[in-house]
């Protein structure tokens, strides 16, 4: 046996029997889940200062560094005993399948990377299990150390020496055993001394045995071991107060290095130092911390805000070996207590979350998921949108005052978020010029300081705030006064009456300038000593002076002045400079020593010229302009005037302070500014830059405006629809310095329509009779542009469909037409009706267009078909015609005849007589004559013929008789005959009375004479008809005139 055996054993009591084993070799009781194994080993061999040399085998490949969480541990599987492989190697199924990090000691010390630690039942029972096989195996290390030593094996590979050791000894004979890195377990080394490494998620436990027989060469006081990890520039020392819990050689050391990133490869290498004498280090082991779940991402960021919806951004965290599939972010729905539901879950690094409420906080937190799990939130940010105008904030405060200046200071107004960017602008009226309140300053921050007021003057301010909404109302008027200045200077002083030995009396008079204030203290200072030519002249007299200047900052000197007077004026000196002055008499001797220096310092003046100004374009509407500070000619730079604007003949102070620099806003995209600077100080302003000239970026095209609708007459199109489209039309706005490319216009829920450059578009597919709010925006090469204002528009109803068309009545000549429901309508009634009838070409003309539901068409000929369509119309437009409706107009009757004439034959027989009429289009007319006799109350017929007389016998005496005739015209159908009976004419009377002979003459003369007075009856009749008829038309006419217009 040349390595470590596995022996399946039973025992039906429980207990392990006794194994015996060769020499060299030690058994291991392993206890897995109630099973115990015993594991067959070799012995370390004992170590001797000139023995063999210490063999080592390569460490098995470390498993994959993947530590699952406890809850997803699965119950370990039941092992399978395989025979061993080959001496030195031990299956791998020995090595359990998965472990915890919180094996080698108490849980709380690893970090667990934002995840909870798991004390459940199953991790306590795991973690006592693997206890008890550090202690067994602690046991087996102690009867090594007892058993004899083996015999000594060959290395399968020569070993390599470092000054003259073999590798893996140090200076000192100790070995330091190879380390093997197992992320799901730990196990034995095939090396003689047993070294593990526990990986858990940011830590790992390095479990080495240091070993040595000769205690006289090293006190294991003295061991030191250094354990560097490789990959993190971090080399780990353990103190000798970790190393003294096992004090005994052979025994193992344990040491935990922590601040490991998750998923990281990682090498481990083990060296021993014993009296500062360093030991060769162990082989590199190679083992990779587990992934776990991402890092806490990082607050997200506003990227832009509306009244009715905030867009959030943010950046991926950490993934720590697992990649970043989606996030979470969640918000509170603005209610502010605290619950929180989910708002987006994908893969972006940004949401737009609409239809939110103006000017109101919604609270927001934000976690990343990976395969291993999901994140901790991120803290909780709280982001407003965009409301109303600012409501008026507090009047501003005085922090200090000075002769020309006020520093104010103002809070932000009640209410307003934190997170919302507000502006102020300061107003100041000076009661003096009459202008009112002037602004003074236009910024965000909440302090300014006014400057180049004049002393001891009152001064109102007030402040008004404003953002994207509008502005608030200014707010209430303050006053504050400037600080006086010092008095000017008196009048020389004069002696006023008799000068005395030892004193006099001065006056004079008060300064013309007191500084804003009365004068309420005068000094009076008096000075000793004699003013003018030297005391001693060297015996001759001072025939001339030479006055030498220096120049402080320099050093140099120069002769300004020589001649005999005793003052003189130096000139072309620079302002606020200090200059030393020394002076020397010269007699005819020469020239003698130099006086003490004399500094004086000119008065300051304005400041040089600056340098030109640095301009940098931070955006398209903004720009940060710098400057240096310019040579201030004894008096501090108190302030620096930017002079900006678009042409360069003409520019306005934008800024007016004591920095360096200053942002100027509002600018246009694309466009050429020039600006310069000046600098002030007490003496003056100093003279102005050069003028700089800068150009804006481009930017997203500006704001469409003119959008309007188009009307019908306006649109050539002929695929134009009033009912499904809408046409629009715009004026191009400034492209801010990049083409624009096209345009998109947005016309409700549906999506935006993107078209091309041209000014007018047809929006088609829409739905009949709905409004629709369009508004546009234009796009270029850097983005779309904001959109324009909104229009509403509404398409037209659909045009009504065709109604049914019927023919009501009809005669030879004419025909009644009806169509739709009901009677005619009001002329006022939205729908009108076309009603068109085919001509003799073949062509429809138009019949009729009004509101009406019927229509007569006359002048028709008799026995025609004629063909008609109808069309509806509304303000939307022509409906479609109808299809074509054929009605044919019959033939026409006979008309009316005269009443027939009777003409009495005898007593008992008369003869009636007719007009007669011609044939009708080829048809034939006969006549029918009816009679009716004394009170019938019905005709009966008596004749039916073609003949225009009829002579009727059986006459009875004293009894009234009535004809009436009537033409029938005789049809000739292919259907069969017809008959179309005319009107019958008007009944003639008619009485029988016997005649006599003698007096025939008179009775025929009475016969005649009533027929003639029944003639006469009817006629008066007629007349009485008419004239009521007329009468009854002239009443309407009167009514109509004079009531109702």
């Amino acid at each position: 046996m040349s390595g470590p055996a596995q022996v399946p054993m039973m025992s039906p009591n429980g207990s392990v029997p006794p194994i015996y084993v060769p020499p060299g070799y030690a058994p291991q009781v392993i206890e897995d889940n109630g099973v115990r194994r015993v594991v067959v080993v070799p012995q370390a061999p004992e170590f001797h200062p000139g023995g063999h040399a210490v063999i080592h085998r390569p460490p098995h490949p470390p498993l994959p560094g993947f530590l699952p969480l406890p809850t997803m541990i699965p119950p370990p599987p039941r092992h399978m005993y395989s025979p061993v492989t080959g001496a030195g190697d031990m299956a791998t199924q020995y090595i359990p399948q998965y472990h915890t990090s919180q094996v080698y000691g108490d849980v709380d010390t690893l970090p667990a990377h934002g995840r909870s630690n798991f004390r459940d039942e199953r991790s306590s029972k795991t973690y006592e299990r693997l206890q008890k096989k550090l202690k067994d195996r602690h046991g087996s290390q102690k009867d090594k150390l007892n058993s004899p030593p083996s015999s000594p094996q060959k290395c399968p590979s020569p070993t390599s020496e470092h000054n003259g050791l073999t590798k893996g000894q140090d200076a000192a004979g100790i070995s330091t055993g190879s380390t093997k890195s197992k992320s799901l377990g730990k196990g034995k080394s095939s090396s003689q001394t047993d070294t593990e490494v526990e990986v858990g998620l940011n830590s790992v436990l390095i479990v080495f045995t240091v070993k040595s027989e000769d205690v006289s060469l090293c006190n294991f006081e003295g061991i030191g071991v250094a354990i560097q990890i490789l990959n993190t520039s971090k080399a780990f020392y353990p103190s000798q107060e970790q190393l003294s819990q096992n004090r005994k050689l052979g025994e193992e050391n344990k040491v935990t290095v922590n601040d490991l990133r998750p998923a990281t490869d990682y090498h481990a290498k083990v060296q021993v130092e014993c009296n500062c004498v360093k030991g060769s280090p162990s082989e590199a082991e190679s083992f990779t911390t587990a992934s776990c779940e991402p890092d806490t991402p990082n607050l997200p960021r506003i990227t832009n805000r509306t009244k009715n919806s905030l867009t959030l951004q943010w950046k991926a965290s950490c993934d720590n070996g697992s990649k970043i599939h989606s996030y979470l972010l969640e918000w509170d729905e603005g209610k502010g207590n605290g619950e929180f539901c989910q708002c987006y879950y994908g893969q972006q690094k940004q949401y737009r979350i609409t239809k939110l409420s103006p000017a109101m906080g919604y609270t927001f937190r934000l976690a990343a998921k990976n395969d291993m799990g999901m994140s901790d939130f991120s803290e909780e940010v709280l982001y407003h949108t965009s409301g109303t105008a600012p409501t008026t904030p507090a009047s501003p405060l005085l922090i200090n005052a000075g002769v020309t200046w006020l520093s104010l200071q103002w809070t932000k107004p009640s209410g307003t978020p934190s997170d919302e960017g507000i502006s102020y602008i300061l107003e100041m009226e000076d009661e003096n010029s009459g202008y009112g309140f002037k602004p003074k300053y236009d910024g965000d921050d909440l302090t300014y300081t006014v400057k180049n007021l004049r002393r001891s003057t009152k001064y109102k301010f007030r402040v008004i705030a404003y953002n994207s909404e509008g502005k608030s109302s200014p707010s209430e008027t303050v006053e504050y006064i400037t600080c006086p200045d010092k008095p000017g200077v008196p009048s020389k002083p004069t002696v006023k009456g008799k000068i005395h030995a030892q004193s006099f009396k001065i006056i004079w008079d008060p300064p013309k300038d007191n500084g804003g204030a009365a004068i309420n203290t005068y000094f009076v200072e008096m000075s000793e000593g004699l003013n003018g030519p030297p005391q001693a002249d060297g015996g001759s007299p001072v025939t001339c002076y030479g006055l030498e200047m220096f120049q402080t900052e320099t050093n140099e000197h120069r002769e300004v002045y020589q001649g005999s007077d005793v003052e003189c004026t130096v000139g072309s000196l620079l302002p606020g400079r200090t200059y030393s002055f020394k002076l020397r008499a010269a007699n005819k001797a020469g020239f003698g020593p130099y006086s003490e220096k004399c500094e004086i310092t000119t008065a300051p003046g304005p400041p040089d010229q600056c340098k030109p100004p640095q301009v940098t374009c931070r955006s398209a509407a903004c720009a940060q302009v710098s400057w240096e500070v310019p040579v201030s000619n004894g008096a501090d730079v108190t302030e620096y005037r930017l002079e900006w604007g678009g042409v360069e003949g003409c520019m306005q102070i934008s800024y007016c302070g004591p920095g360096l620099n200053c942002e100027v806003k509002g600018l246009l995209p694309a466009t050429i500014y020039y600006c310069r600077v000046q600098a002030v100080n007490v003496a003056g302003a100093g003279p102005f830059s050069e003028v700089v000239a800068c150009m804006t970026p481009a930017s997203v095209p500006a704001v469409v405006t003119c959008l309007r609708g188009l009307s019908e007459d306006e649109v050539e199109s002929p695929h134009y629809s009033p009912s499904t489209c809408l046409a629009i039309s715009w004026e191009e706005p400034c492209d801010h310095g990049s083409e624009i490319l096209g345009y998109s216009i947005d016309f409700g829920d549906k999506q935006p329509i993107t078209v091309g450059k041209d000014l007018t578009y047809f929006i088609e597919g829409l739905q009949p009779d709905t409004t629709y709010r369009v508004r546009i925006q234009a796009l270029n090469s850097l983005g779309a542009g904001p959109f324009s204002h909104t229009i509403k528009l509404k398409t037209k109803p659909l045009p009504p469909d065709p109604p049914r068309l019927e023919c009501a009545a009809y005669s030879s000549q004419t025909l009644k037409l009806k169509w739709g429901e009901g009677t005619a309508k009001a002329l006022a009634d939205s729908i009108q009706y076309h009603l068109q009838m085919e001509d003799k070409n073949g062509r429809f003309v138009s019949l009729y267009r009004g509101p009406c539901h019927t229509y007569k068409v006359q002048r028709l000929s008799e026995s025609t078909s004629y063909k008609f369509c109808i069309q509806a119309c509304n303000e939307a437009g022509e409906g479609p015609l109808s299809q074509e409706y054929i009605f044919t107009t019959p033939k026409s009757v006979p008309a009316a005849l005269k009443a027939p004439r009777i003409e009495r034959i005898n007593d008992h027989t008369c003869e009636i007589t007719w007009e007669g009429l011609q044939p009708m289009k080829g048809d034939p007319v006969i006549y029918c004559l009816q009679v009716m006799v004394g009170k019938d109350s019905e005709f009966k017929q008596i004749y039916k013929g073609p003949d225009w007389s009829f002579r009727h016998t059986g006459l009875q005496l004293n009894c009234e008789y009535r004809f009436r005739a009537c033409a029938i015209r005789q049809c000739q159908e292919p259907t069969g005959h017809q008959d179309l009976v005319g009107p019958y004419s008007t009944p003639v009377l008619f009485i029988s009375q016997r005649t006599e002979p003698p007096a025939s003459t008179n009775k025929d003369t009475v016969q005649t004479t009533r027929t003639q007075w029944s003639q006469s009856d009817q006629v008066c009749a007629a007349v009485i008809l008419a004239l009521f008829a007329i009468f009854s038309i002239l009443i309407a006419v009167i009514i109509q005139y004079f009531v109702i217009k």
